[in-house]
């Protein structure tokens, strides 16, 4: 009886342990495990990262000095919500199990483990262990037994993945959906390992699948509840048979094993939940890709779909001179995205101007649907009534099988006087005269000047004079130092290396000003962004390096070969690393305004040092 009650107390400690909470959104990592086992017993020892993902590689396994490990490491996450008095809060769980067994009774000692999150590490305490004898002989293929009655428990093909997809021919630019679905009879408890589709040869675009809801279908004779993980809409961009590469998941699903624990009857029902990990493909799926048919109207350009066209003139009748715009407006479901300006041809005497687009585009599992409008912004100079013709838009039908024109009617658009000339000086106008005529009455016709002419003397011409040879050195003067200024400023302008040196400060500074303007806004990741696009971009620039190939080593290296000193080409970096850190951390520990003027400062260090 006083061994009962030993047990029940170290269990219930145990159990209390693991209830206690940490505040939401708090990190922490424990150790979940029982506290006294029985010799030759297997049981889990579970590490525990709570509201934290790990970093890649930095979990360090303890030593199970005294344990035999018979399974794991297996991975599982979840996530729990709970509202308290219309307060919500939300925890997720990342869980390493290992399956172990004591050999001989004994205390044991099971060393911290340690785990990092964002850089910064977490560690478990050092939990002790009290391996007690068996009461009676266990057999030895025991926990080989149970293994593999856990694996035979989850059949090959009680969990599937399959990418399903709408259709497997279609025509070029015609959508296509791709749903990836998980067919299941076993409970799942995560995945690992997670490998999507590759889709070669297709313009992709994911949609949400946040709405859907697990069903129950039939495959091969079984029945699955099915869940969509993932679905795309993809569209065709070449002709022939395109191969979607497999897709890879590991799912992790849950087995409950009954347990010979004596104590567990009296707390957890005698039952034992083992994670067993089944790794999962789609195999290759070829989607066949036919050509459009020949005989494509002038006016087709790519569109692959169901559409219709609107077109507007505000007005017309214009004065010359004036701004107006041509809007055209295609709507409906297809490529919407792709879809190119239809041609508008216009009078010589118009000038046209860049097209503007707009558009109100959604992607659904029926295609993309909305439209895209354009706008033609016009000036007519010269007044007279011209025709504007049809503007016609085609597309190919898949319904139809057919190429689609779409028309718009043919316009008389009237271009009357501006009113200028009405707005000039009156002057006096003779009739029967044409338009290049004469217009003011005296100003051709002087009167003949009677009496004693005064004479004076005529002054010299300049021709071949002393100021004309002085007038004529200093044009030639001036045409050899500008004929020279040209050939330097072609000479810099050809040398990119010397182009994207000199702009180098100027780039940054345009870029410090919009960080700046961020900073004000309190916008952290924008601000950090703009930051790191300064600091990079001044440093290619500068140094002819492409982004892609600079490191801060490298950076460090140039900046002290061209006699930057080592502490600020160390500031320098730093600098960069501080903005990375900062960019997507919720924690304010970097000053924006700090960072700012660091920045700022050091590339004007940097720029009155390696200027040339």
């Amino acid at each position: 009886m006083k061994g009962f009650f030993k047990h029940t107390l170290l269990t219930l400690v145990a159990v209390f342990s693991l209830l206690v909470a940490r505040a939401d959104g708090d990190v922490s990592f424990e150790i979940n495990t029982p506290l006294m086992v029985t010799a030759g017993e297997m049981f889990r020892v579970e590490f525990v990262l709570t509201n934290g993902e790990p970093d890649k590689d930095s979990f360090k396994v303890p030593s199970f000095e005294g344990l035999e490990v018979l399974a794991g490491p297996t991975t599982a996450t979840g996530r729990s919500f709970q509202s308290i008095n219309g307060v919500s809060s939300s925890k997720t769980t990342f869980t390493i199990t290992y399956v172990v067994m004591g050999q001989t009774a004994g205390n044991i000692t099971i060393d911290s483990a340690e785990v990092a999150v964002k850089g910064k590490k977490y560690t478990t305490k050092a939990t002790p262990i009290e391996i007690v004898a068996q009461n009676a002989k266990r057999d030895e293929q025991a926990a080989a037994e149970q293994g593999t009655a856990v694996q035979n428990k989850i059949a090959q093909d009680d969990i599937l993945l399959r990418l399903n997809l709408s259709r497997a021919t279609v025509y070029q630019g015609e959508p296509i959906r791709a749903s990836l679905t998980l067919y299941t009879r076993a409970s799942i408890a995560g995945f690992e390992d997670v490998k999507l589709p590759s889709f070669n040869g297709f313009w992709s675009q994911e949609l949400p699948v946040d709405n859907y809801h697990a069903t129950r279908q039939t495959v091969d004779g079984k029945v699955y509840d099915s869940q969509i993980i993932k679905e795309y809409l993809l569209y065709p961009q070449q002709t022939g048979t395109l191969s979607i590469e497999p897709a890879d998941i590991t799912a992790v699903a849950q087995v409950v094993m009954r347990t010979n624990r004596a104590f567990d009857p009296f707390f957890g029902g005698g039952s034992e939940v083992y994670n067993v990990p089944r790794k999962l493909t789609t195999g290759r799926v070829n989607v066949t890709v036919k050509e459009l048919p020949a005989g494509a109207p002038a006016s087709f350009t790519g569109a692959v779909g169901e559409f219709t066209m609107d077109t507007q003139l505000p007005a017309t009748e214009l004065k010359a001179n004036s701004a107006a715009s041509y809007t055209v407006k295609i709507s409906g479901t297809g490529n919407l995205t792709f879809l190119q300006a239809p041609k508008l041809n216009l009078p010589s005497s118009f000038e046209l101007y860049d097209v503007r687009s707009t558009e109100a585009i959604r992607s659904t599992t029926a295609g993309t649907t909305g439209y895209r409008q354009f706008e033609y912004p016009f000036i007519a100079r010269a007044e007279g009534e011209y025709d504007v013709p049809a503007i016609e838009f085609s597309y190919f039908s898949p319904e139809k099988n057919a190429y689609v024109t779409l028309s718009s009617a043919a316009l008389t658009l009237n271009v009357a006087p501006d009113g200028s000339a009405a707005a000039a000086t009156p002057a006096q106008i003779i009739t029967g005269t044409s338009k290049e005529g004469v217009r003011q009455l005296g100003s051709d016709i002087r009167f003949i000047k009677l009496g004693d002419a005064a004479l004076s003397a005529v002054a010299a011409p300049l021709m071949f004079s002393t100021t004309y040879f002085i007038i004529l050195l200093a044009i030639i003067v001036a045409a050899v130092v500008a004929y020279f200024m040209l050939r330097r400023a072609i000479r810099d302008r050809k040398n990119t290396v010397l182009v994207r040196n000199r702009r180098a400060n100027k780039v940054a500074v345009q870029r410090f000003r919009a960080a700046e303007r961020y900073m004000r806004e309190q916008n952290r990741h924008s601000f950090f962004e703009e930051m790191l696009r300064a600091l990079w971009g001044y440093m290619s620039d500068k140094l002819n390096i492409p982004v892609s190939n600079l490191t801060k080593e490298n950076i460090r290296e140039q900046l002290q070969r061209r006699g930057c000193p080592a502490e600020d080409a160390q500031l320098f970096t730093d600098i960069i690393s501080r903005c990375d850190e900062a960019q997507y951390s919720p924690a304010e520990s970097v000053q924006m305004s700090d960072v700012y003027a660091e920045g700022v400062n050091i590339i004007s260090r940097i720029e009155s040092i390696i200027k040339r």
